[in-house]
């Protein structure tokens, strides 16, 4: 992130909440969102209003917010088709969507506002068990490093295709996908062989 970036960050009223009093107001909205009525209604507009307020303070640009919501649309839709086997299947959809638009909404801007090691940190201090805490924090240190390796793995594949098909485009992302998920898991098995031998239990 460019220095710059980080002080307008800095500036900004919402980033200098503690994090704790942050860390609540964001488990607060999304347990009040989970527990909105199963159809739509005027009580949604409450969390809604809410984080739109919080968004205005945070700085968060919309462009990022929109492509970090994009990110989680697969699930999102996935999750509320589930719901279209129950009765009543439209109202459940729609409030399915909602609500989780809104919980990852309030996800961004905690984690927008709040660095992670600041996050674990509270979690620490509410004795959440220290394998979770761990967990955490490893998948923080490496998601970087398997985009990187998905990037670079990208490129290799593009400098050997000529051809620009769709289905073969498909098929590469497939293969690299696969490949991705094997070197993760070897890669894993090697951290934790190397935290085992320095006594991590």
């Amino acid at each position: 992130m460019h220095p710059l970036e980080i002080e307008h960050r800095r500036i900004r009223l919402l980033h200098r909440v503690p994090p704790a009093i942050k860390l609540l107001v964001a488990l607060g909205l999304v347990t009040t969102t989970a527990m909105l009525p199963r159809r739509p209604d005027a009580l949604y507009w409450w969390p809604a209003a809410l984080l739109g307020v919080l968004w205005l303070l945070s700085g968060m640009p919309l462009l990022y917010t929109i492509r970090r919501l994009l990110l989680f649309e697969f699930f999102i839709v996935g999750i509320g088709l589930m719901s279209l086997l129950a009765p009543a299947s439209k109202d459940l959809f729609l409030s399915a969507f909602m609500k989780s638009n809104l919980c990852i909404f309030a996800m961004l801007l905690l984690t927008w506002t709040t660095p992670f090691p600041d996050i674990l940190q509270e979690l620490r201090r509410a004795r959440l068990p220290a394998v979770m805490i761990t967990t955490l924090a490893l998948m923080s240190r490496y998601l970087p490093v398997l985009a990187e390796e998905s990037a670079r793995m990208q490129r290799a594949r593009a400098s050997r295709t000529f051809s620009r098909q769709h289905r073969l485009a498909w098929r590469n992302l497939a293969n690299i996908t696969a490949q991705l998920f094997i070197r993760s898991a070897d890669r894993a098995e090697r951290i934790y062989l190397a935290m085992c031998a320095r006594g991590w239990k």
